[in-house]
């Protein structure tokens, strides 16, 4: 299993498990083979969607946070293996628009690059958040 996307909630695990792998259980196999399509697929579909290692202990602070916001976004642990195939995938996504690495755990909110855990954080704490998952339709209040 080389990618696994979790939902927010309770750790349950969603439809999207092995996503990547092109054998979501629920719809039998959704995806094309390979990482390039899944990922974009992935970004453009969820208002709210973090990459991250599997269990790495950031993801899970940013997933904990978007949760106390009442925001429940799709997670994509991603593993070892494919890990680079993701993170070329995701600045192919990014466009190169900021200009530097994509790093995990990496947060995409309304389809575009929004960062990782430093930038999550700080908006959070200067109030930014909220408006900005709401413009994402993250939020409905």
């Amino acid at each position: 299993m080389a990618a696994t996307a979790t939902a927010a909630a309770g750790g349950s695990r969603s439809p999207l498990r092995n996503f990547l792998d092109g054998t979501n259980s629920a719809t039998g196999g959704l995806v094309t083979n390979g990482t390039e399509n899944s990922v974009t697929k992935l970004v453009v579909e969820n208002a709210v969607i973090v990459f991250g290692r599997r269990g790495c202990c950031m993801c899970h602070v940013v997933k904990r946070l978007l949760l106390g916001h009442g925001v429940n976004p799709a997670v994509c642990e991603v593993d070892e293996e494919k890990e680079e195939a993701v993170l070329k995938e995701l600045a192919r996504i990014n466009g190169g628009e900021r200009g530097g690495v994509i790093q995990f755990p990496a947060v995409f909110v309304g389809g575009k690059l929004f960062g990782g855990l430093d930038r999550v954080m700080s908006t959070h704490i200067s109030g930014e958040l909220v408006p900005i998952l709401k413009d994402a339709g993250a939020l409905w209040l």
